[in-house]
């Protein structure tokens, strides 16, 4: 399965980015989503996650009311609108999928980097 992040970047604190994530080759009906993020000399942790119906997006706690997942059937792509940075937010960025247990398969990372 292919899953492409892009568009992250250096951004200053306080500033926005928005990540996408191309997935040509996902079934959309039955797939939940997900954005994932590994800062340096930590986990990876979930930072969102789109249910496979579209009825409802979930965000880890720092992010929450910050950052605002979506996806776009008709393209195949996901993504990851980025507000109010911070530089606790540096981390390699992942797109992935799975199901409401978890993510199953994540593609390469985007980097996005916060200057305080």
């Amino acid at each position: 399965v292919q899953l492409q992040a892009s568009g992250g970047g250096l951004v200053q604190s306080g500033g926005s980015l928005t990540l996408s994530c191309a997935m040509p080759d996902v079934t959309f009906e039955n797939t939940w989503m997900y954005w994932l993020r590994q800062a340096p000399g930590k986990e990876l942790e979930w930072v969102s996650r789109i249910r496979y119906d579209d009825r409802g997006v979930s965000y880890v706690d720092s992010v929450r009311g910050r950052f605002f997942a979506s996806r776009d059937r008709a393209k195949k792509e996901q993504y990851l609108q980025m507000n109010n940075l911070q530089h606790e937010d540096t981390a390699l960025y992942y797109c992935a999928i799975g199901d409401r247990y978890g993510w199953r398969v994540k593609g390469q990372g985007t980097q996005v980097t916060v200057s305080s």
